[in-house]
């Protein structure tokens, strides 16, 4: 007799295993003493077909497919006729088990539609008439064949074929060789799904991972990253600071956190690490699904991430963004944009001049030859909303006004900060209330703000961002001494004693030039400056001094607010009415105003003869405390105190002082000699109001003469 018919069966699981093994290479049971199998399991076919197969003791059921499966008698003992199989893995187990002895699966006491036994005191019989019972293990050889499409890798320990993708053996969870080749692709899926993996699936109703196990579905590629690096990482440091044991735990407690997951989880958990990797379209897909920013990462969602180093117990995406330095997602999640009306700017309404604006605006600009080679713009042009908006019924105007503007940005503007129409005197008697213009959250919001407040557009083709960064390389000399002497007299005027070498100074100016190049960073100080120049006309800021968190936490000076003055033209070669930008929380906004009958000398201290066609809007030049904005990027020279700062913006700008003692610039726009592009784009815009028309409400008399009219 051969060693492979010297095999013993294991008294538990009925394993066969060879005469060598101590314990059962199963089920890990000891060896009886004594106990040895004496059959040959590797019989011919022709042996089981002939006739005296059955009536021989040495005849055995062979899975060909699986040669870890027990090799079952054909006895005709009622006990090992009556086996059942387990479910999940198809294993025969023994009739008095109560659950299975390979993967310790709940039998089921349901019997299949086949056959319906019935127990006597003899052992299990079938009722007269029915099917003959399918045998467990031809069942399982049949459904093996159906996936001979993927080749599968042999355990060395247990000797199961697992699936290609599987890193351990399903059976024994024995790591897989190294030599073991995959013949499938790695990204493709395998065309057949094992039938376990298949039951496990449809009992889970989730998605089956590696080895089959049950997990929530990933929301997008990144969160079967972070499943995967962090089950990697938890085996390492298992590895390195535990015992198997620690290992299995946290493996164990890792599945039951996924297991509770849902999609918004991992939507989150998404758009965490979307900031620390600067990914903006995962925080804006978790924004969009109507997430909450002020949800906090908790203990089991950090240690599922597994980054001590980035992310903490209790932090939001704000605390995330501001640690990463991410602004431009920091406008995103700190700016909140009302979804209560579907929003409809002019720029919106007639695609075919929105082009046409653009175009114009391409062929207006033009560099300035010399020494100072600057882009500027031709044209003065300022938007500001139609004065028919009064005549059209309350509901419409309420209507038009949450479409265009941003409820959110006014509300911070207007009653948290007092930022804009604070004064009494210049929003009521002088007509110079501002409207915030509802903006894209994207990271060109500053250039869309400004072309809003001229033009009425966005920048969609960054034609304002490219042009910006050909002035800043050309002129790079003029703004960079400009930058560099401001931002030095600025730290100190903080209390900031310290001084950079010339190489930290460029590498700060080498990373303001970059920001300009690319479409959607978010801009600087110095990028208004240069602005400024580019519209040879001032630019006023209205801003809130302070970064607030969702909570109303101060987390930081914006620096901001003040004026900007063209400082590096020629004054007579600038225009001094200027435009109006609000900044909120990392984002811009165009502050315009509406257009009035005429200015008709309400109440300035100057006497202005203009015409009736010109709208004249007054932008104060002091805050609610009435101390007097700053002047941004002012030369040794030109800084000075108060005075002095006062008269250098009456001699950029057209100043007056009102009745009430307050220092005001006055826009100036006038219809007529407005863009005829821009106009036709309002006109057309308004008309899409103008056709709507409330549901009158009729009176009890009326619906009654109705009814009998019909």
């Amino acid at each position: 007799m051969t060693e492979l018919g010297m095999k013993w069966a294991c008294e538990y699981c009925t394993y066969e295993n060879w005469p060598s093994a101590v314990k059962c290479t199963m089920c890990r049971a000891q060896r009886p003493s004594g106990t040895i199998i004496t059959e040959e399991p590797f019989k011919s076919g022709s042996m089981l077909d002939s006739p005296h197969g059955d009536s021989g003791g040495s005849s055995l059921l062979i899975c060909p497919d699986s040669s870890a499966r027990p090799r079952v008698r054909q006895a005709q003992t009622t006990e090992s006729s009556a086996k059942w199989s387990c479910h999940m893995c198809t294993y025969l187990n023994w009739p008095r088990a109560v659950r299975c002895t390979q993967c310790l699966c709940q039998r089921q006491r349901s019997c299949s539609p086949t056959e319906t036994p019935q127990t006597s005191g003899s052992g299990l019989r079938f009722r007269s008439g029915s099917a003959p019972p399918v045998d467990p293990c031809e069942e399982y050889n049949d459904r093996n064949r159906l996936n001979t499409r993927a080749q599968r890798w042999i355990c060395a320990a247990c000797t199961y074929e697992n699936w290609p993708k599987t890193p351990r053996c399903v059976v024994c969870d024995h790591p897989r060789p190294n030599d073991a080749i995959q013949l499938t692709e790695p990204d493709e899926p395998s065309p057949v799904i094992n039938e376990q993996d298949r039951v496990r699936m449809q009992r889970a109703g989730g998605v089956c991972g590696p080895v089959g196990q049950r997990r929530s579905p990933p929301a997008s590629k990144r969160d079967s990253e972070v499943q995967i690096q962090d089950i990697q990482c938890i085996e390492l440091a298992a590895g390195a600071h535990g015992s198997k044991e620690e290992l299995e735990m946290d493996f164990k407690k890792l599945k039951q956190i996924k297991n509770r997951m849902r999609k918004s989880d991992w939507l989150f958990l998404n758009a965490c690490a979307g900031v620390v990797e600067g990914d903006l379209a995962a925080v804006e897909a978790y924004k969009s699904s109507g997430g909450d920013i002020a949800r906090q990462l908790t203990a089991d969602e950090v240690r599922l991430l597994n980054r001590p180093s980035a992310f903490d117990e209790g932090f939001t995406l704000v605390h995330l963004a501001i640690r990463f330095q991410r602004q431009d997602m920091l406008a995103i999640l700190l700016t909140e944009v009302s979804q209560q009306a579907v929003k409809c700017i002019p720029a919106m309404v007639c695609p075919e001049l929105t082009e046409q604006i653009r175009r114009e605006i391409a062929s207006s600009l033009h560099q300035r030859k010399g020494d100072f080679a600057c882009y500027f713009l031709t044209d003065l042009v300022t938007f500001t909303l139609p004065a028919d908006i009064e005549d059209l019924p309350p509901a419409v105007q309420e209507k038009l006004f949450d479409e265009v503007l941003d409820r959110d940005v006014q509300k911070e503007l207007e009653e948290e900060s007092a930022v804009i129409n604070w004064s009494l005197e210049l929003g009521t008697r002088l007509d110079s209330r501002l409207y915030a213009l509802w903006n894209r959250t994207a990271g060109d919001c500053l250039l869309d703000s400004v072309l809003q407040a001229t033009w009425g557009i966005y920048d969609k083709d960054s034609v304002l961002r490219k042009t910006l960064h050909d002035s800043l390389h050309d002129c790079s000399h003029w703004f960079y001494t400009r930058w560099k002497e401001w931002e030095s007299w600025y730290s100190q005027s903080f209390g900031l004693h310290f001084s950079l070498r010339e190489e930290q100074w460029q590498e700060d100016w080498a990373f303001i030039l970059s920001l300009a190049s690319q479409p959607g960073a978010s801009l600087e100080q110095t990028h208004i400056f240069v602005l400024a120049h580019i519209l040879r006309r001032p630019i006023i800021v209205y801003g809130v001094k302070y970064y607030k968190s969702f909570r109303g936490e101060t987390l930081g000076y914006t620096r901001f607010q003040g004026v900007y003055l063209p400082l590096l033209w020629e004054q007579s070669f600038c225009w001094k009415s200027p435009i109006a930008l609000g900044y909120t929380r990392g984002h811009f906004s165009a502050l315009v105003a509406m257009e009035t009958d005429g200015y008709d000398n309400r109440g300035a201290g100057a006497n202005l003869n203009t015409d009736d066609d010109v709208t004249v809007t007054f932008l104060p030049l002091v805050d609610s405390e009435r101390k007097l904005l700053h002047i941004h990027f002012l030369s040794a020279q030109e800084m000075g105190n108060e005075e002095q700062q006062e008269k250098l913006l009456r001699e950029w700008l057209d100043c007056c002082v009102t009745d009430g003692g307050m220092l005001a610039a006055m826009q100036k726009s006038c219809r007529r000699r407005n863009h005829p592009l821009v106009t036709q784009m309002v006109e057309k815009w308004l008309d899409g109001y103008r056709q709507i028309r409330p549901c009158p409400t009729l009176s009890d008399g009326e619906e009654e003469e109705d009814e009998e009219d019909e």
